[in-house]
């Protein structure tokens, strides 16, 4: 098993539009940030639900960048700390369907969460099928980007610089 760390993990289902715009983002993130942040790891965590756990519980600081329903207008931004991130999904579409909820609910019950967690997530405006985001959300990326950057900062500079 390696050091804990930092790590950036993109969410999302890119096959419908706006939903993906966590995946879009951590893959922009990793062309352009990696020798930037190299002691951070950024992951396409993509729809793959209870195979994330380890990559959940690996981290000492995770940064989620998801699409966010908050029930707020479209393209507003949301962040979210630790103690305001929901462990459990409220509803499900199908009994098998397991939510990144239940990924932090299951890390939070074997005492394996991060102890640094936070969202930078955006209200979809689309999320009909197609591969483009929409363009309200497309124009707040780099807005989502910017707060992602401030809070990987914050932490890059808390961590211990390696021998």
């Amino acid at each position: 098993m390696r050091a804990k760390h930092i790590t950036v993990l993109g969410l999302g289902n890119i096959l419908n539009r706006d939903e993906g715009v966590g995946v879009h983002a951590v893959q922009a993130m990793q062309r352009a940030w990696t020798p930037r942040f190299p002691a951070v790891e950024f992951i396409d965590g993509g729809t793959m639900g209870l195979d994330l756990l380890p990559i959940v519980e690996d981290a000492t600081h995770l940064l989620l960048l998801d699409c966010v329903n908050a029930a707020q207008p479209p393209a507003t931004l949301i962040e979210l700390d630790k103690k305001q991130i929901p462990l459990y999904a409220q509803m499900k579409m199908s009994i098998h369907q397991i939510t990144f909820h239940e990924v932090l609910g299951l890390a939070h019950w074997r005492n394996t969460m991060p102890r640094h967690l936070h969202l930078v997530g955006i209200q979809p405006q689309n999320l009909e099928l197609g591969l483009e985001l929409s363009p309200q959300i497309q124009a707040q990326l780099p807005q989502l980007l910017k707060n992602a950057e401030r809070v990987l900062k914050r932490w890059t500079r808390a961590q211990p610089k390696e021998k």
